[in-house]
């Protein structure tokens, strides 16, 4: 892991000494997606850009880095190991920094783009799909919670998968025809009480079945109703990816219990990067990097 730290670094200083073109003044960049290879390229939406790239530095361990706003966010990944060092800085004298809701929303719609444009789930080359990860981890990082940090994970101990409840009527996708696969129960604990709080638990149908303008659809008064119940007592849930590794339906299929319990507190009544769901992303986060996926 030290040898590729040590490469990472040397191939991230000649991307940063690169560039320089006598002073010309930068163009703007037409919105959307622009690729040099499958893992590098930039990103322009509203006058702001995001420039990307992911190496192969050693043999099974991949340099991420990903520039915009006047920060830097970088990654170390080694997939084998299930060992990944995050960070992110200001360019400005290399400080310490934090993602805002501006730069959330940038990154969220690169990670649409890349979902959009990749192939999906291992189709994509390892540098993308990691790529394509890290970026979808980054597009849902709390302001409260540091970008520096060691993300591990192992699977039975640090991800428990769930594909077997992401399928229904025998498949991940489409219409349940009425048999449902329920999964009992998403969870969170927040100001509202503890994960044993009924009123913060949901039972979810996992997998990518329904969606109504980005929400899930819930049961109410015997009728599925679209939106997002708000800490109601353990309700009927449904739709958009429920479970699934990422924001909405990515580019990989990975179901987790972590990533279920994350998904069953942003969607019960709190914001994508509401701190009182801190600790489900921390614990989705090795999740979101690792995890197989299920189809």
């Amino acid at each position: 892991m030290r040898k590729a730290l040590c490469t990472a670094v040397a191939t991230w200083m000649l991307w940063g000494c690169g560039g320089a073109n006598g002073g010309e003044a930068p163009q703007a960049k037409q919105d959307g997606l622009t690729l040099s290879s499958e893992a590098s390229g930039t990103f322009a939406q509203g006058g702001s850009e995001v420039s990307f790239a992911s190496r192969e530095v050693e043999p099974g361990v991949y340099r991420l880095e990903v520039r915009l706003r006047g920060m830097t966010l970088t990654g170390l990944m080694d997939p084998a190991s299930g060992v990944s060092t995050m960070d992110g800085f200001a360019d400005e004298g290399a400080t310490d920094t934090q993602l805002g809701d501006a730069d959330r929303e940038l990154l969220s719609a690169l990670y649409g783009a890349l979902n959009a444009e990749l192939p999906a789930g291992d189709a994509a080359a390892p540098e993308a799909m990691y790529l394509r990860r890290a970026v979808g981890l980054w597009a849902q990082n709390p302001s409260t919670v540091e970008l520096k940090r060691t993300v591990m994970g192992e699977q039975g101990r640090g991800y428990t998968m769930l594909c077997s409840y992401a399928r229904c009527n025998g498949t991940y996708t489409g219409s349940c025809g009425g048999y449902y696969n329920w999964y009992s129960y998403a969870k969170h604990d927040c100001n509202k009480g503890g994960f044993e709080y009924g009123n913060n638990q949901q039972i979810a149908q996992l997998g990518d079945h329904f969606s109504c303008s980005g929400d899930e659809y819930y049961m109410s008064g015997g009728s599925w109703v679209c939106g997002e119940p708000d800490h109601w007592y353990r309700p009927k849930v449904i739709g958009n990816c429920f479970g699934r590794c990422g924001g909405g339906c990515g580019g990989d299929t990975q179901y987790t219990l972590d990533a279920t319990n994350h998904d069953g507190c942003v969607r019960n009544g709190h914001a994508l990067a509401s701190a009182y769901c801190d600790d489900q992303f921390a614990s989705a986060s090795d999740d979101e990097l690792f995890a197989p996926n299920c189809y």
